[in-house]
C-alpha cells in the first residue's frame, strides 16, 4: 500500500506596522517560514495600507501547497474581544481602529496585538517552546510585552495586559509616559528617550551603545542606569508572575553581552530566589518576523 502524506498545515501572518507590512505563510508545525512579502505601509493613506493588505494575503495563498488553516494579522493597539479588528489606537495610523478585517478580506481574520503575537511566536516555535508560564518583553522605541500563564496568552479585560512597558519605577518622576505614567519603565530603555537620558549627547541606543563602549562617562552611566532599571522591573514582573523565563526581543537586545552580561548582575541583586534557582532571561529567536509568525501561531492560540 503506497503511504500518503498528509499536506502541509500553514497559515498566513500578517505584521502590520507603521512604516513596513510584512507577510508570511508559516508552517504551524514547525514555525518554519515558507513564503515572505512586505511592502511600505503609506500610514497617511488606510486605502494604500489595506489594499497592500488584501494584495499580499491573496498573493500568500496562491504560493501555498494546500488551503491555509487561517489568517492572523497582528497591529499595535488594543484588540476587540472577538479578535476581528483593532478597537483602539489613538494617535496614528488612522483608519485602523474599527476596521473588520474579515470583512475586508472575506475570510475569517484572527487580529491580535503586534507584542503578543511576538510572544506567541515564541511560546510556540522560539525561545519559549514547551513553557507553560513565561514573560516577554519587546524593546525597541518603545517597550511591549505580553504575559503566557499556564498555557494561555493573558489577555485580559479590554485587552490591556502585557503593556510591560507602562510600569512605575519611579512614582516621583515628573515624566509622565504615554499611558499617563510617572518613570515608566518605556522612558527608562526606551529608545524613544535616550536623547533626554544622555543629555542630548546621544540620538539613538545604537550610537548610545558606541559611546559605552568608548568608554565615554556620560554613555557608560546612561547604560549602566537604564539595565538597572530594566533589571528592577524584571525582577519585580519575577515576583508577579513567577514565570520559568523572560523572553527578551527588540532592538534594543541587539546589544547583545552588553546588555545581558550587566543585567545578569544587577539581577543577581535584585532578584528573589526562594528556591534557590534564578529565573532564565533569554533572548528572543525571531526578531523582524515574529509579528507575521506570531499572528500566523496565532490562529491556534487560547487567550484568556
Amino acid at each position: 500500500m503506497k503511504k500518503t502524506h498528509s499536506p502541509l498545515r500553514a497559515a498566513i501572518g500578517i505584521d502590520l506596522g507603521g512604516t513596513c507590512i510584512k507577510g508570511a505563510l508559516v508552517s504551524l508545525d514547525s514555525g518554519e517560514v515558507l513564503r515572505t512579502a512586505s511592502a511600505e505601509t503609506e500610514d497617511g493613506r488606510p486605502d494604500a495600507w489595506q489594499k497592500a493588505v488584501f494584495e499580499m494575503v491573496d498573493g500568500l495563498e496562491k504560493k501555498a501547497a494546500a488551503p491555509v488553516a487561517g489568517i492572523g494579522l497582528a497591529a499595535p493597539g488594543l484588540v476587540n474581544d472577538e479578535h476581528t479588528a483593532i478597537a483602539f489606537m489613538p494617535g496614528r495610523m488612522a483608519g485602523l481602529a474599527g476596521l473588520d478585517w474579515s470583512r475586508l478580506l472575506g475570510a475569517p481574520v484572527r487580529v491580535i496585538n503586534d507584542a503578543h503575537a511576538a510572544l506567541a511566536a515564541e511560546v510556540k516555535y522560539g525561545a519559549a517552546k514547551g513553557l507553560r508560564n513565561a514573560v516577554m518583553l519587546t524593546l525597541g522605541t518603545g517597550v511591549g510585552g505580553g504575559i503566557w500563564l499556564n498555557g494561555n496568552l493573558v489577555k485580559g479585560f479590554a485587552s490591556r495586559a502585557g503593556h510591560l512597558g507602562h510600569i512605575s519605577l519611579n512614582a516621583s518622576s515628573l515624566e509622565l509616559g504615554i499611558t499617563g505614567t510617572p518613570g515608566s519603565l518605556e522612558n527608562a530603555i526606551g529608545n524613544i528617550t535616550v536623547s533626554q537620558r544622555t543629555f542630548g549627547r546621544y540620538a539613538d541606543t545604537e550610537k548610545l551603545l558606541q559611546g559605552y563602549r568608548a568608554g565615554d562617562p556620560v554613555a557608560v552611566w546612561a547604560w549602566m542606569e537604564s539595565v538597572k532599571n530594566l533589571a528592577a522591573a524584571l525582577a519585580s514582573l519575577i515576583n508577579v508572575f513567577s514565570p520559568e523565563a523572560i523572553v527578551l526581543g527588540g532592538g534594543v537586545v541587539r546589544a547583545g553581552e552588553f546588555l545581558f552580561t550587566p543585567l545578569k548582575e544587577f539581577l543577581d541583586v535584585f532578584e528573589w530566589k526562594p528556591t534557590g534557582v534564578a529565573t532564565p532571561v533569554l533572548k528572543a529567536r525571531f526578531d523582524e518576523w515574529s509579528g507575521a509568525i506570531g499572528a500566523a501561531a496565532s490562529v491556534e492560540l487560547t487567550c484568556k
